[in-house]
């Protein structure tokens, strides 16, 4: 699955405290959810990054994989493909994530996760400036982060254009990986976006005041909440914009997100 592949976003967007892990300080944790981003947490022993791939099984390929993420974006590397095409959504569902399925291969996400050319990922940077995102002053608004502030708290809004997240126009660099977070699954086709969004100071400390673990459990900050890099070795990263001409302006419908079914566009 290229860039091309249909993913599924629909209009009601649910917010989730946290994407990251649960880290399960006390006894008897469930294996599936026994890791965290730190090693040592409050005196605990818990599986970080390194053992991820040795305490259990099924998360081996966070040791062994070959196509691991996330990775080192160098620009140099960067391959310019004239055939990407430009990234297309539709609409439908009940809630909407930054991370995809291949609807054409796979029913759902649990079976797109296991499966090959099973996922998508777009990934948004941010930069703290002086204003912010239309979508991200919304969805991060003094009445909806006090939402959210545990594991698994979910809190509806209505209306919200998923165009509205992402730049007028931009490119994007894309590459075979994995999920960043156990069990590691080399299922994940990485879509990065080249065009960072603004976010001001006070939304990005609300963000590292939310808690990765539900109130029943330590609480571990969304800051720190990100994998170590991991080898490129082999892998392509191929990109839409031509850095030949590096002055040239992301112009024209294969430099914008196209969303099917949106009730209207920008």
């Amino acid at each position: 699955m290229g860039a091309a592949a249909r993913l599924s976003a629909p209009r009601a967007l649910v917010l989730w405290a946290a994407l990251g892990a649960a880290a399960h300080i006390g006894p008897a944790p469930d294996p599936e959810d026994w890791w965290s981003y730190k090693d040592n947490l409050q005196g605990n022993f818990v599986p970080g990054p390194p053992f991820w791939g040795l305490v259990n099984a099924a998360w081996s390929l966070c040791a062994v994989g070959k196509r691991q993420s996330p990775v080192d974006v160098e620009l140099k590397r960067v391959l310019y493909d004239p055939f990407l095409p430009p990234l297309r959504l539709s609409t439908g569902g009940e809630k909407v994530q930054l991370i995809h399925f291949n609807q054409e291969l796979y029913g759902n996400l649990s079976a797109a996760t296991r499966g090959p050319n099973g996922l998508a990922i777009l990934s948004l940077f941010v930069n703290v400036a002086g204003s912010s995102n239309p979508f991200l002053s919304r969805l991060l608004n003094r009445d909806t982060i006090t939402r959210i502030s545990y594991k698994n708290d979910a809190y509806f809004l209505q209306d919200l254009s998923l165009e509205l997240l992402f730049p007028e126009s931009f490119g994007f660099i894309t590459y075979q990986g994995s999920l960043s977070t156990p069990p590691c699954s080399e299922t994940v086709t990485w879509i990065l976006i080249d065009r960072a969004l603004n976010i001001t100071s006070l939304q990005m400390h609300s963000l590292r005041l939310l808690s990765q673990n539900p109130p029943s459990q330590i609480f571990q900050s969304l800051s720190g909440n990100g994998r170590p890099l991991q080898p490129l070795a082999h892998r392509a990263l191929r990109g839409n914009r031509d850095p030949r001409h590096p002055e040239r302006r992301c112009r024209g419908p294969n430099y914008r997100l196209h969303v099917d079914g949106a009730p209207h566009g920008r």
